[in-house]
């Protein structure tokens, strides 16, 4: 018996696809004649810190394919796809996750520009906004929009990268606290991908790998999205 193929999917409110804002039943299978491009399908990955680049994150889903698939880098698409399990993904989960990923490279940017503190301070807001969101909303969206113009100020060699990386994850982190439940995990994945960009440029870890550890680690604690809320 062929091992069955999972993979993660970014999906909207209600198991909605951003694509077309159809609705997805989990356990249903979903099926096109064939795929005969990347994208043109039913598209998941093999990541979760992947999927969420693609798609505004307010359900996560595991997914299995079967028929035609056609395997690019971060983003696999399939001729047949079905919902086998889906977590709900709150605006406070991507908060918590932008301000992990601000944190992997946030001392690449200290080590380079140790007197400007507009990072640390825009990752202090989101923390302020976890403990009482409705009355940090204000100072966090001030310091994100301080850290991004903190960012757009240093960028020219590797080291100057990785701090514009580390900025912009914390101009994520903040954004997050301050923007709608909507934008919210599109900032969490901008900070996944400034990570990425800083552990590319300055000889950091794996930050993404750390991030997808993260991510798989807190699905315990999400709640599970039950068919019947469909």
């Amino acid at each position: 018996m062929a091992k069955k193929m999972l993979l993660w999917k970014s999906l909207r409110a209600g198991l909605k696809s951003q694509y077309d804002q159809s609705q997805w039943k989990i356990g249903e299978w979903r099926k096109l004649e064939e795929v005969t491009e990347l994208c043109v399908g039913f598209n998941a990955s093999p990541r979760i810190v992947d999927a969420i680049q693609y798609v505004d994150m307010e359900i996560l889903a595991r997914v299995e394919v079967r028929g035609q698939v056609i395997k690019g880098g971060d983003k696999w698409t399939a001729s047949q796809m079905r919902i086998v399990g889906a977590w709900c993904w709150p605006k406070a989960e991507s908060v918590r996750l932008a301000i992990f990923a601000a944190e992997l490279v946030l001392d690449n940017f200290e080590k380079s520009y140790p007197e400007d503190k507009r990072p640390r301070e825009a990752i202090a807001a989101a923390r302020a906004w976890m403990a009482q969101p409705s009355a940090s909303a204000g100072s966090a969206e001030s310091a994100a929009r301080s850290a991004a113009w903190s960012a757009a100020e240093s960028a020219e060699s590797a080291a100057r990268s990785a701090a514009r990386s580390a900025a912009r994850s914390a101009e994520s982190a903040a954004w997050s606290a301050a923007n709608s439940a909507a934008s919210a995990a599109w900032s969490a994945a901008r900070s996944a991908a400034c990570a990425e960009s800083a552990a590319r440029s300055a000889g950091s870890a794996d930050c993404l790998s750390e991030i997808e550890i993260y991510i798989q680690s807190r699905i315990p604690e999400l709640k599970p999205y039950l068919a019947s809320e469909a």
